[in-house]
């Protein structure tokens, strides 16, 4: 039996006083045409790197927060095997990990052109009721995040990690 190749990232959900998250804007080029995506900040463990290192300097190149305090939980872990997901892997690990933070600006560490190397076109803070009823033609990844948004809003962090679907 062949092992599968996955790749492993990290992503924050970013969420501020009021409740909102943070959320990347990716543009993706697929044969049908182009998605937009809308996904937590976060990306690939670097081989050496540990996962809340990655997570930081994550945050810091993509949206220029540098979290304070201890470590972030780790409330959501999903597992999506597909080729192609992502280039030379056959799908990827993503680890959640909550970080609260006031309200700011997004702005990191990488210019314009290297975050669109990497497919993001902008953020916008979200709410979850604006997540759950949203009925236009961008995606959200996970499809459902509304669903487990909704639930670590109202029922805090979990005990262990809530594996997501895709």
């Amino acid at each position: 039996m062949t092992s599968l190749k996955l790749r492993h990232s990290v992503r924050a959900i970013v969420l501020d006083a009021e409740d909102r998250v943070l959320l990347c804007r990716f543009l993706l080029r697929e044969p049908s045409g182009a998605v937009v995506l809308w996904a937590a900040p976060g990306g690939g463990v670097a081989p050496g790197e540990g996962p809340l290192d990655a997570l930081r300097r994550e945050l810091r190149e993509e949206v220029g927060l540098a979290p304070v305090g201890g470590d972030p939980p780790h409330v959501w872990h999903q597992e999506v095997v597909r080729p192609g997901m992502s280039r030379g892997y056959d799908g990827v690990v993503n680890d959640y990990y909550l970080v609260r933070t006031a309200a700011f600006v997004p702005r990191g560490e990488l210019t314009d052109e290297e975050l669109a190397a990497e497919n993001i076109t902008g953020t916008r803070w979200w709410r979850a009721p604006e997540i759950v009823g949203y009925r236009g033609p961008d995606l959200f990844a996970p499809r459902d995040l509304g669903t487990p948004l909704t639930a670590l809003l109202t029922g805090g962090v979990p005990e262990r990690p809530v594996r997501l679907g895709l």
